[in-house]
């Protein structure tokens, strides 16, 4: 059996953020730990780019739109979003997660999710420290670890050329109903 697992090989890889400035109080510090922790495992700063959008909602489309470009290995999505006192946290989560999860399927590439949905600022703030456990810098190393299984599953990686086979009336499989 082969068995592929991530790595902390990071050589040559590119990454994408992607980052709501909406609770730019929390985004900032995920953002920072996100940065920090990719450069710890040697990722070149040069090697990193980030793009702000205006809220979380917004996210998907720009993390589809760069991940389609083919230039990053995988691409991390930061943002708050916190309970309020209207259902709009329920509708925008949802959105959110769901958007980010089709964009990476649509886009064959990791798009992280480093979203934070939070019931308080208290729960936002704590979860975006520095010196307890930021989700910006756990995001940074999902994006490390999917990016190099990628990596290794796609070595080699040639299409075949699609060769159609004629078949026949006799020799093709019933249909199942």
């Amino acid at each position: 059996m082969k068995l592929h697992k991530g790595s902390h090989d990071t050589t040559g890889l590119r990454f994408g953020i992607v980052v709501a400035r909406f609770n730019k109080f929390v985004t900032s510090k995920l953002l920072s730990s996100c940065v920090d922790g990719l450069t710890k495992q040697g990722v070149k700063p040069d090697d990193i780019e980030a793009v702000w959008v205006p809220g979380a909602f917004e996210i998907p489309l720009v993390a589809r739109t760069m991940a389609r470009t083919k230039r990053f290995d995988a691409v991390i999505c930061l943002g708050a979003v916190i309970r309020g006192d209207t259902p709009h946290f329920d509708y925008i989560s949802a959105e959110v997660s769901r958007g980010i999860g089709q964009a990476a399927l649509d886009a064959d590439v990791p798009i992280i999710f480093g979203v934070l949905t939070t019931h308080t600022i208290a729960q936002a703030i704590e979860r975006s420290d520095p010196a307890k456990f930021n989700r910006g810098g756990e995001a940074a190393k999902s994006a490390i670890e999917m990016a190099t299984v990628m990596r290794q599953l796609r070595i080699g990686e040639e299409a075949p050329p699609i060769v159609k086979r004629e078949t026949s009336a006799k020799t093709r499989a019933p249909r199942k109903r």
